[in-house]
């Protein structure tokens, strides 16, 4: 069952996945889930772009985020385990109390 899919373009994380998640949660995204390409290290480093601005102009090498159960997460990933798309587990959904951002980095 899937309760969301966040398309990772323009905007990176922390502009798209709030706009498929309800109000009142926040996504807990953990930047060690996967290895970013090269590429966004280079243009961090040649653009002096900080991290928090990697994280919401680039996609980081993420192209779509799909949301779902904990419990289903074993099951979709083993449906992508024979293609060639990469799929892991990048983080969680929890409740979000007033004030707090929508998309939480941690490592």
């Amino acid at each position: 069952r899937l309760n969301a899919l966040a398309d990772i373009t323009g905007g990176g994380f922390t502009e798209n996945i709030p706009r498929v998640l309800p109000d009142d949660t926040k996504a807990i995204i953990d930047l060690s889930a996967w290895q970013r390409p090269a590429i966004f290290d280079w243009l961090q480093t040649e653009g002096n772009v900080d991290d928090a601005e990697m994280l919401r102009t680039f996609n980081c090498g993420i192209g779509m985020i799909v949301c779902l159960p904990k419990e289903q997460a074993a099951t979709a990933l083993a449906l992508f385990a024979d293609s060639p798309i990469k799929a892991f587990e990048m983080g969680r959904v929890e409740a979000k109390q007033a004030g707090e951002d929508a998309v939480v980095y941690a490592d």
